[in-house]
């Protein structure tokens, strides 16, 4: 595995020299040979220099910071023009989606729409984190107003046959939503492939504000079924006609010249943040309303221009659009530093003319000032949130007589029924927020904790030492844990010995805070961790080595933080216990069918997905299933049905 190039000075200006004084784009991956980042410039040398200068990332925004450190090679593509660099630039991150390209924070504060038309028949679904497991994958979106969103794809789901369920409901035949004409028969494939994404694409249509084309499209296809006489298809594209009247019929504000579609776009910033607002307006109509959240600072830490921030939102967003969606004219709240140029490259991916302008006066300034404000109460939004986090961050600090605000905080609660299915979660807050992908879930392995006979301090005891091996390992060998958490780029970065927290705490009174001290001693870590413990009763928050609780109050901000942290770590701790429970009540329900092993249980539960589905089916479908013979066969039957007649042919023996 080769270092970063900041580890290799030498190589890095050997690199450097080798980057063409040319307009083009350039790649940069880490270790693994991934793209981290994908970037374009004028002058490739200048803009690739600029992250190496300062040779620590001095300067740089955190997000920078991190990805420049985790740098070991560059590539770069020359094209003749800057125009040409640009589409470039959008073709390869649509591709490739590197992690740091992610300008727009959007993924967990707005939902997208995602249709999966990377599959026989696809999923239409929300979500609120973009993950492209297939280029061919959509996402609409981010959607502001999430509960019009979800009435929108239910009235969707009404108007055409769609598939309702994630999973089918039987495996040989169709549910009641196939007969009621909700369902076109995916789970039986009575419905080719080509036809469902025939339809799949009309429901687009309406995600993308293209209701106009879809109502002309419907219109036409339902006067070619009058004219062949088929009545029964012509009603059916009547409703979907009328389905969609009612998706539009309810529009909060028009303008005049409603023969134009456009899109409008303003922002509200502060010095850290800019919340974006993009209006959809599609023959004249408020079609959707999209919201994004960016960095209000450059890689080199100073505050950007307003235009540059506009300028950086209409590239992302349209790169990750069809081109059928772009409109023929954008409103912009302030002009783009690369306004020509980025009119050139939307024409071209249309195919048609666009025109970008900044409006001065009459109703489209009218609209741009609308959008201003309501980007504005997304900004105030925000900022009274992340304050929020802040104070408490702070309090805690406070009550832990701590340095320095607490950024990485983690929680660890047991759960268990009398022993049985035991096992712990492991929460995460960073600056006081739920970062769910550094979440973890144990299964307690001490054998001496079993159904009948639970021990919390044991349990607990055990995942400190499994948490913290591998720092206590580093300690054993000599490492400076001080040095390695000042070397650590950032909490949120969980590569390597990176992931220390700066408090750990565990639900639980005197009795478990003094288990874990014990562990943390046998691992030498009892004095490097700040530790504390929230007991339930009082809310009472206790140190290790103190007789009684620290003076605090169950309402103050830092107590609340701890709070919130408990319950998500309990919330967490209980989901995963009754899943284990739940699969080891399908298995021990399994296992009391003579001759039927672990083994041929999981295969059954994998071919079949349910007992339910096990118990209606035939003893030739049992026996279709990997490694059961017929006479196994026979005997799941029976089990299922003791007072039954074999139903079916005769199975051989």
């Amino acid at each position: 595995m080769s270092l970063p190039l900041l580890q290799q000075p030498e190589r890095l200006k050997v690199r450097l020299k080798e980057v063409p004084s040319e307009p083009g784009c350039y790649l940069l991956r880490d270790a693994s040979d991934r793209i981290l980042y994908i970037g374009k410039a004028k002058v490739l040398r200048n803009r690739v220099r600029s992250y190496f200068q300062s040779g620590s990332g001095h300067g740089h925004s955190p997000r920078i910071s991190l990805m420049v450190r985790q740098v070991c090679e560059i590539e770069f593509i020359v094209t003749d023009s800057e125009a040409e660099a640009l589409a470039l630039e959008s073709n390869l991150i649509k591709q490739n989606q590197p992690h740091f390209n992610v300008l727009l924070k959007d993924d967990k504060k707005y939902p997208y729409l995602c249709i999966t038309w990377s599959e026989a028949y696809p999923r239409i679904f929300i979500t609120r984190r973009r993950r492209f497991r297939s280029p061919l994958d959509r996402f609409y979106g981010p959607y502001v107003d999430v509960g019009l969103l979800r009435r929108t794809l239910t009235l969707v789901k009404r108007v055409f046959p769609l598939r309702q369920r994630p999973q089918p409901l039987y495996r040989e035949r169709t549910c009641l939503n196939y007969d009621i004409g909700r369902c076109p028969g995916v789970c039986q494939e009575k419905i080719s492939s080509e036809a469902y994404h025939l339809t799949l694409r009309q429901v687009a249509m309406v995600f993308q504000g293209r209701n106009e084309e879809l109502l002309e499209l419907l219109n036409e296809q339902m006067g070619k079924y009058a004219e062949r006489l088929d009545f029964e298809s012509a009603a059916r594209v009547r409703d979907q006609l009328q389905g969609i009247d009612t998706l539009t019929a309810d529009q909060k504000m028009s303008l005049g010249d409603s023969s134009v579609s456009r899109d409008v776009v303003a922002l509200a910033a502060d010095e850290r943040v800019a919340a974006v607002q993009l209006f959809q307006m599609r023959a004249g109509k408020l079609v959707g309303r999209l919201g994004f959240t960016a960095d209000a600072v450059g890689a080199d830490g100073h505050p950007l221009e307003p235009g540059r921030i506009l300028q950086r939102v209409v590239e992302e967003h349209y790169s990750q659009v069809e081109p059928v969606e772009i409109p023929p004219e954008l409103l912009l709240q302030h002009a783009l530093p690369q306004q020509p140029l980025i009119e050139e490259w939307l024409a071209e991916r249309r195919g048609r003319k666009v025109k970008l302008a900044v409006p001065q006066r009459q109703q489209k300034a009218d609209l741009i000032e609308l959008l201003e404000r309501n980007a504005s109460y997304e900004l105030q939004r925000a900022q009274r949130g992340a304050e929020q986090q802040l104070l408490a961050t702070e309090d805690l600090a406070q009550l832990l007589e701590l340095p320095t605000p607490p950024r990485r905080v983690e929680g660890y609660d047991i759960s268990h029924i009398q022993g049985s299915d035991a096992v712990a979660s492991q929460v995460v807050f960073i600056d006081g927020l739920p970062a769910k992908q550094h979440y973890r879930k144990y299964k307690i392995q001490s054998s001496s904790i079993r159904s009948g006979h639970s021990d919390d301090f044991m349990a607990m005891a055990e995942i400190m030492r499994r948490r913290f091996r591998r720092w206590a390992q580093a300690k054993a060998e000599g490492a400076d844990l001080g040095e390695l958490r000042r070397a650590a780029i950032t909490t949120l970065h969980t590569g390597g010995l990176n992931d220390w927290p700066d408090v750990v705490m565990i639900d639980g009174g005197k009795g478990q805070l003094s288990a874990v001290m014990e562990a943390l001693r046998e691992l030498n870590l009892h004095e490097e961790l700040v530790v504390c413990s929230l007991a339930k009763q009082r809310e009472e928050v206790f140190m290790p080595g103190a007789k009684q609780p620290l003076e605090s109050e169950p309402d103050q901000l830092g107590v609340q933080l701890l709070r919130r942290l408990r319950d998500e770590a309990h919330r967490f701790a209980v989901s995963f216990h009754r899943q284990q429970r739940g699969e080891r009540m399908k298995r021990s329900r399994l296992s009391d069918i003579a001759g039927l092993g672990p083994k041929r249980v999981k295969e059954l539960l994998a071919h079949f997905r349910s007992i339910d589905a096990i118990q209606l089916a035939s003893p030739e479908q049992i026996a279709a299933a990997p490694g059961v013979g017929p006479a196994l066969a026979r005997q799941v039957w029976d089990y299922f049905h003791p007072s039954d007649e074999p139903a079916g042919e005769e199975l051989a023996s």
